[in-house]
């Protein structure tokens, strides 16, 4: 079965997990530029794409809006809850989804999927239940590798090296 939708934590796999404020308060995240990349190339595949945060934030609202990600949910407790309904209103089964999440909070999500990705630093607890450790930390290229991972796995290599000539 073919992956249609990627699911994407952001602290801990989009971020390398930290926040870090300034003296007025603003608060800082760090995205890798990669992995943007590796999102945009999905999403011209004709593929989809949804952001499922704990947190709520600016800047990743930001971000979202700049890769163009449609599905976009922060301030969330239950993340399989959400993704459940999204499912439902996009007509897609788990299984043609992929999820990379990092930590407990995740691991609903992550079980559920038909593909679950964690960075190589993510929790212990997490790591047991992931379908691929990847060689990548958070924020450091992980949701690249996965995506990469998943374009190797699905046959897209040659779709995937064309988008950009």
């Amino acid at each position: 079965m073919s992956i249609e939708l990627i699911v994407l934590d952001v602290d801990g796999t989009m971020t390398d997990s930290r926040i870090t404020y300034s003296q007025t308060g603003d608060e800082i995240k760090s995205f890798n530029v990669k992995d943007g990349l590796a999102i945009a190339s999905w999403r011209k595949l004709g593929k989809q794409v949804a952001i499922i945060t704990g947190r709520k934030s600016a800047i990743v609202e930001r971000r979202a809006k700049e890769l163009r990600i449609e599905h976009f949910y922060q301030g969330v407790e239950n993340k399989k809850e959400v993704l459940d309904a999204l499912l439902e209103r996009l007509d897609i089964s788990m299984k043609h989804v992929a999820a990379i999440g990092d930590d407990l909070n995740d691991l609903s999500m992550l079980k559920a999927a038909e593909i679950s990705f964690v960075p190589r630093d993510a929790s212990v607890h997490v790591d047991r239940i992931a379908t691929v450790v990847l060689s990548k930390k958070g924020g450091d290229g992980a949701v690249r590798e996965m995506i990469e991972y998943l374009i190797v796995k699905e046959g897209l290599e040659k779709e995937y090296l064309g988008l950009w000539d």
